[in-house]
């Protein structure tokens, strides 16, 4: 079991605090931006933003989520190795994840710099976590449902969803120590919407401190996706207030790590509910002491 310290790259961060994880997607098909940070200048110009915004992780991606073209190994490699020693030489502090299930890639760019993998499909590829082990890296480990990368969810169903979550997670960090990931390394995903419905991740959301409770820190990837369009009946890009009403209440119910796409406005919220729930002083405190 893990201890309550979370140590990624160079940082070591304690229970009570909150990281942003920003999203630097390398795709020309992104969900969110359709394209905007695929160039390498306008990527590098997105990762110098999250940074000054206060995010301590940064995420890249070089094979969007959904279906799409296809993305063979050697693109996703062309559009993340190289950028990851890139981003590692101008931010030798921040620590940076990659978005990938392949365990070819994994490697390619933890030798190029990487701390993190961000294995978003559930060990699709069980050779990750022995990769991670092998680089000293820290793994996400996710909850897909089992679903095959690059795929939507169709009609699934869970008699306890919060439950089969939690187990699976449960036993997919344990065969991650098993591979020599070290325990203070590993993060757990529920997966919001990956193998789910909307109501099934509003589910996990609101019953989040059942995953919080097996003592593994918890990564929620909640920004703008389609249980908070569903939610509110609204496009991608009118998202962001549900997004960030999502967040605060994950962040109060103990996730530790939020990969989104706003990092100052998330950074924001997590530090209001961080000062609410006495695990930070105020910025100044001038009101009623003058």
């Amino acid at each position: 079991m893990s201890s309550s310290i979370l140590r990624l790259g160079p940082r070591a961060f304690s229970a009570d605090d909150r990281v942003v994880m920003a999203i630097v997607n390398r795709t020309p098909d992104s969900f969110y931006d359709a394209g905007r940070t695929f160039a390498e200048d306008s990527a590098l110009v997105a990762v110098d933003a999250a940074v000054d915004a206060g995010a301590e992780v940064v995420d890249i991606g070089g094979v969007k989520a959904g279906p799409g073209e296809d993305v063979d190994l050697g693109e996703e490699l062309r559009r993340t190795v190289d950028f990851v020693a890139l981003v590692r030489e101008r931010h030798p502090q921040v620590v940076i994840s990659v978005d990938t299930w392949r365990h070819q890639v994994a490697e390619a760019v933890c030798s190029a710099g990487a701390d993190v993998i961000n294995d978003a499909w559930g060990g699709y590829d069980p050779e990750v976590a022995h990769v991670a082990g092998q680089f000293g890296a820290g793994l996400v480990c996710t909850h897909a449902g089992g679903a095959t990368p690059r795929t939507r969810p169709h009609r699934v169903e869970y008699q306890d969803v919060v439950g089969a979550v939690a187990d699976f997670l449960t036993a997919e960090a344990a065969r991650a120590e098993a591979a020599g990931v070290g325990s203070d390394r590993i993060l757990i995903d529920p997966g919001h919407d990956f193998g789910k419905n909307t109501r099934q991740s509003l589910t996990l959301t609101r019953e989040l401190r059942q995953l919080t409770a097996t003592g593994r820190p918890v990564l929620v990837s909640l920004s703008n996706k389609d249980f908070v369009g569903e939610t509110l009946d609204v496009p991608v890009g009118e998202r962001l207030v549900g997004t960030l009403a999502a967040t605060a209440i994950s962040s109060w119910l103990g996730a530790r790590v939020f990969r989104v796409h706003e990092p100052r406005e998330t950074r924001d919220v997590l530090t209001m509910v961080q000062a609410i729930a006495g695990a930070r002083e105020p910025a100044v405190a001038r009101r009623g002491l003058a």
